[in-house]
């Protein structure tokens, strides 16, 4: 799968913002450092969304679908990219663990 303009979140401000308080999903890929487990609050985002937990490779290696408004989640897995996408994406594009996620910093 190939992203097509995603949002960038690279700094601590725009990692925490992220989706809330949006009418409608953006495809957001938030970028860190390292490897790291990532967990995900939905605090003040309406809607749902799917993520997807990517590698230093761009390596799909964790995937959450539907994830509700107002919840949180703690992943199994280290990423270094997560990619938050409208709810369905990961089920319409039929993306597995093991799939690649293609976009450019």
């Amino acid at each position: 799968m190939r992203l097509e303009d995603p949002i960038f979140c690279r700094d601590l401000i725009s990692k925490g913002i992220g989706q809330m308080f949006r009418f409608k999903p953006a495809i957001m890929v938030f970028v860190f450092d390292e490897e790291q487990r990532v967990p995900l609050h939905m605090w003040f985002v309406f809607f749902p969304i799917d993520v997807v937990y990517l590698d230093s490779r761009h390596n799909i290696v964790e995937l959450v679908e539907n994830l509700k408004p107002f919840s949180y989640y703690n992943p199994k897995n280290k990423a270094k990219y997560v990619v938050e996408f409208s709810a369905g994406t990961i089920y319409s594009e039929r993306l597995v663990v093991g799939n690649k996620i293609i976009f450019f910093e």
